[in-house]
């Protein structure tokens, strides 16, 4: 009798140890609780829950994304209700790492992981309805795992007549749950895109007058039309007239250029299309012509030769300056536009772009702001010339800057053969070698400076001087911070003026890459990625001599903070500058879709296609392009 108490008290031990041991192997516990707390829903209306899994330290759970042959995923299901007609779960991004023991990457949740239940009532007679969960998951630490296992938590939903509809935006990082949508049922997500960017159309007009001016302004100083600077003047020093037609001739120069160059743009891209403008800059044979005007010129300065206007064009501007005043001054604007528009040509293509294509007046005026900017200094020059006669005319001090100024262009020129080089993807003038060039030619007038390098303007016996000396240096100093350029240092903003280097370039053949899946030129073949990855997609219109695109790579894309967003999406890079089919048909793309030629332009895209937001231009705000990556589609409510 006693022994078979004995046996009783020992079982009942055990039962007990061992209901302890398994409570104890039961690290996550789950919960569902309305969203904001509300609870009630019209009838066909939308409600949203959050399914909460709080998980012991040491253990982690992994995502419905694990790819097969790994471990058991967690799989969320919702029981069948008569009066729930459409559902679907949302997950959070995981965490990835490789598991040795699959030799795969998993995704894992640790600590607490928030999913989203999105569910969809029946427009029947309003009522309580129960709303039940089932997550099926195993859990695991870094020494063992527990056999799967099936857990249902229930919430319920009161169905009213004349409830007020759930405003619910999903959280940065959320995405569908693969195969947990009912798509016949369940409401989709909204899919107006978002601008993000200063290209917002809700911005006010005075600051876009005030950019397109400040890049008129800028715009002065390119290569094309800087050198026009001194010919103009001439022409207007040249003039003996009376101090009130010089302020006519004035005017009717800069209205000149303004006109001129609003007529030509528009003329240019109503002629060669929307993507003709911009391809100016990046046109092997544009390029090279400006390369090689550019080796002359800087030759000439150099010393090397003299370069002369031909007699033929200074006799018809003495004619036409002879024959009448304002004819002349009108001659002198459309010389100067001719002369400068290849080289701005992308700086004003997508105000180009916008004056043909908008039905507003915002892009003409973006236009003549942009040439007012333009053509403003050559007015004051024409209008008060006296101030260009009292410069100083002579001196050795005018040999020694056109000496500088020579090298200074023979560094533009590789700038221009670079872009040659990158479109036509010849690939000889690379990264190593474009910055090996740049320290000789920037180092060298610093030598000359310092009296160095002898050549003309240096006299030996001459003391250096103060100004002198410090020129010399900040040239030297440049050209020595370029060096850790050659072993793939960045080099920030002048990363945009530098060919790429070979890691630099986010597009590769579909492989995972620091950035995430990455392709180049293959739109299709990244939408196939995202719908068997669940992710979206960002296409990125870009350009072989974009300098902007380039800086955008180089100086942003490389960003811890952003590559840690890139790494949850399927990057495509879509060049429009080249010279083969696949830049025409990106070229189509970006013009039909998006209705822009202007790049870098960015476009945050799901699988099927729809546009969930769109970043217009180069950015300096880490935030701001952050935010524009992390964006998500918005639930539509009910």
């Amino acid at each position: 009798m006693h022994h078979a108490k004995r046996i009783r008290l020992t079982l009942m031990v055990a039962a007990c140890s061992a209901a302890l041991c398994f409570a104890k192997e039961d690290p996550v516990q789950w919960t569902l609780i309305p969203v904001n707390g509300t609870s009630e829903v019209a009838p066909g209306g939308n409600a949203w829950f959050e399914l909460k899994a709080t998980i012991q330290p040491g253990w982690h759970l992994y995502s419905p994304t694990t790819p097969p042959g790994g471990p058991i995923i967690t799989k969320l299901t919702l029981t069948p209700n008569a009066s729930i007609t459409g559902k679907t779960f949302y997950r959070p991004q995981p965490a990835r790492k490789l598991d040795p023991n699959f030799n795969i990457d998993t995704e894992t949740y640790s600590g607490n992981a928030v999913f989203l239940l999105q569910v969809v009532t029946s427009k029947s007679v309003p009522g309580k309805v129960p709303v039940e969960a089932n997550a099926r998951y195993q859990a695991c630490s870094d020494v063992k795992c527990l056999p799967p296992v099936k857990k249902s938590v229930a919430a319920e939903l009161s169905v009213v007549a004349g409830a007020a509809a759930v405003s619910f935006a999903l959280p940065a990082g959320y995405i569908p749950v693969a195969g947990s949508s009912d798509s016949t049922t369940t409401t989709k997500a909204t899919t107006t895109p978002v601008v993000f960017g200063s290209s917002n159309a809700s911005r006010d007009l005075l600051p876009f007058l005030l950019t397109a001016f400040g890049f008129g302004l800028a715009a002065l100083f390119t290569p094309c039309v800087f050198p026009m600077i001194p010919i103009t003047v001439s022409f207007f020093l040249n003039q003996d007239i009376e101090k009130r037609s010089a302020w006519r001739q004035a005017l009717l120069f800069c209205v000149g250029i303004v006109v001129l160059f609003t007529g030509l743009g528009v003329l240019v891209t109503a002629i060669t299309g929307p993507f003709g403008v911009v391809q100016l800059g990046s046109s092997p044979w544009v390029n090279s012509f400006i390369a090689l005007v550019f080796f002359a010129f800087g030759l000439s300065l150099l010393g090397a030769f003299e370069l002369r206007l031909p007699s033929g064009l200074v006799t018809s501007l003495d004619r036409a300056s002879q024959g009448g005043g304002y004819a002349g001054t009108l001659l002198m604007g459309l010389t100067f536009s001719l002369t400068s528009f290849a080289c701005i040509g992308p700086i004003v293509g997508p105000l180009l772009i916008a004056s043909v294509q908008s039905k507003g007046f915002e892009p003409v005026l973006g236009m003549m702001s942009f040439a007012t900017g333009l053509a403003a200094p050559f007015f004051l020059l024409a209008l008060f010339p006296s101030y260009m006669q009292r410069l100083p005319r002579s001196g050795i001090w005018m040999v020694r800057v056109k000496v500088v100024l020579g090298f200074i262009v023979l560094a533009v020129m590789l700038k221009y053969i670079s872009n040659v080089d990158q479109v036509l993807q010849t690939h000889w003038l690379s990264r190593e070698r474009f910055l090996a060039a740049w320290i000789v030619l920037f180092a060298l007038p610093g030598l000359y400076l310092f009296g160095i390098l002898r050549m003309e303007g240096v006299n030996k016996d001459q003391p250096v001087g103060v100004t002198r000396a410090l020129v010399a240096a900040l040239f030297l100093i440049f050209a020595i911070s370029l060096v850790p350029g050659l072993f793939g240092a960045r080099l920030g903003d002048l990363d945009a003026f530098v060919p790429e280097g070979s890691g630099v370039s986010l597009a590769g053949t579909g492989t995972e890459t620091a950035t995430g899946t990455c392709f180049k030129n293959d739109l299709d073949a990244a939408l196939q990625s995202a719908r068997e990855q669940n992710k979206l997609v960002l296409v990125n219109f870009t350009g072989y001599a974009c300098t902007n695109c380039h800086w955008m790579k180089a100086n942003m894309f490389t960003r811890s903070e952003i590559q840690a967003v890139l790494k949850n999406l399927v990057v495509v890079d879509l060049y429009t500058d080249g010279t083969d089919a696949e830049s025409e048909k990106n070229q189509k793309l970006e013009d039909q879709k998006f209705g822009t030629a202007s790049i870098p332009f960015y476009a945050l895209m799901d699988a099927e296609q729809n546009v969930i937001a769109t970043f217009p231009q180069l950015t300096h705000n880490v935030q701001e392009f952050r935010a524009f990556l992390e964006k998500r589609p918005v639930a539509a409510r009910g």
